[in-house]
């Protein structure tokens, strides 16, 4: 999504998103962002994500996926690894 919005900054300082914005965004109320500035004033914002969450996510993507192995075929494939190598 690209194209030019206007927002407002109140007398505490938030600038409040419009409605559409927060809603193509998946933006939520206690929603935390990073907040960046270049040379020419330009603000960028990022949404902030906990790293653990997007681990999470990424793993579960994974086991819908049938990418993943069960613990007790990991280790039988660790142990044929270990015979190969004497």
């Amino acid at each position: 999504m690209k194209g030019t919005m206007t927002a407002k900054v109140d007398n505490k300082g938030r600038l409040s998103l419009p409605q559409d914005l927060r809603t193509q965004l998946h933006i939520e109320t206690g929603d935390v962002f990073f907040i960046e500035t270049d040379k020419n004033d330009v603000l960028r914002l990022a949404k902030a994500e906990n790293p653990f969450d997007i681990l999470a996510r990424q793993a579960l993507e994974e086991s819908k996926a049938g990418k993943t192995i069960t613990l007790e075929d990991f280790e039988q494939k660790m142990k044929k690894s270990n015979r190969s190598r004497k």
